[in-house]
């Protein structure tokens, strides 16, 4: 199963189309129990997730595989390997596990700056003495690999992609990441639910892309598909993707998107891709 479950929402109230708040510990379980008997074997989850990894571990998931993310390193730390080291296995010990599915650094730039050599090999040193599975990076922009891929090499990379924001693809990284070994997770597949909203339901401050709506709306009443499976269909469909993390807010958001994943759909046309970052980068949103 392709699907993995972002956790974002187990530890903050998060994401424009988020109605409902922070899950609860109960609903969280109820997500998890559904999401294995599913075949769901991988959660998605971060230590700026406020609650989230201490939740996790509260559930128990030593059977799933976690990957987490590190936060940016706060600039008074005099020791970056202290640092990474500090960080994961306070990880380890919220999530209670032995044994990370992967780590990624939240700000891939970091690797680029003075101490960017010193925080790769903290990764290398977790994962050589087993803590960790694999290393690598999140990043926004595809165009974050053209500076790092020379220097680095990376188990994981996790990328935004969704029918409007198809960067990945466009800029050739999907394939050569995928043709290198690497691992790929995608986030964002709604685009934080904006894709999934009638009109009536995006906030004003989005009508400035009406015709991107406007198409969208058209295209899949012509060809008789939902939103949802829409944009399950364009991600899940891509064997270069190894994993497509979705966020949910409940189990019946849950259930709703597994029975909409198998859905074969044809690919949206190409004209609603954007580069519009003030569209497709959600940190741009508030500043748009």
């Amino acid at each position: 199963m392709k699907i993995a479950i972002g956790t974002a929402q187990f530890g903050l109230n998060y994401g424009i189309a988020n109605q409902r708040g922070q899950v609860s510990h109960d609903e969280a379980k109820a997500i998890l129990d559904c999401a294995s008997n599913s075949g769901i074997d991988t959660l998605d989850t971060a230590i700026a997730y406020g609650e989230s990894e201490k939740l996790l571990g509260e559930i128990g998931v030593e059977k799933w595989r976690v990957i987490t993310k590190l936060p940016p390193m706060p600039n008074n730390v005099l020791d970056a390997g202290e640092w990474v080291r500090e960080s994961a296995l306070g990880s380890l010990s919220r999530l209670k596990v032995s044994r990370l599915g992967g780590v990624l650094l939240h700000r891939s730039e970091e690797l680029l700056g003075s101490r960017g050599q010193e925080l790769y090999l903290a990764l290398v040193s977790l994962r050589n003495q087993g803590k960790v599975e694999k290393i690598g990076v999140s990043i926004y922009n595809p165009e974050e690999l053209d500076a790092l891929w020379s220097i680095y090499k990376f188990d994981i990379v996790q990328a935004p992609f969704n029918v409007i924001d198809r960067r990945l693809s466009t800029s050739g990284w999907l394939a050569r990441l995928h043709d290198s070994g690497v691992e790929v997770h995608t986030r964002s597949a709604f685009l934080q639910g904006l894709l999934l909203m009638s009109q009536k339901e995006r906030p004003v401050a989005f009508d400035r892309w009406r015709t991107i709506w406007d198409f969208w709306q058209e295209w899949t009443t012509a060809n008789s598909v939902t939103p949802l499976q829409a944009c399950l269909g364009f991600v899940l469909s891509r064997d270069e993707i190894s994993r497509v993390v979705v966020g949910v807010d409940g189990l019946s958001q849950l259930k709703e998107i597994l029975s909409n994943s198998k859905v074969s759909v044809t690919e949206p046309p190409a004209i609603l891709a954007s580069n519009d970052e003030n569209l497709i980068n959600p940190s741009r949103w508030a500043t748009s």
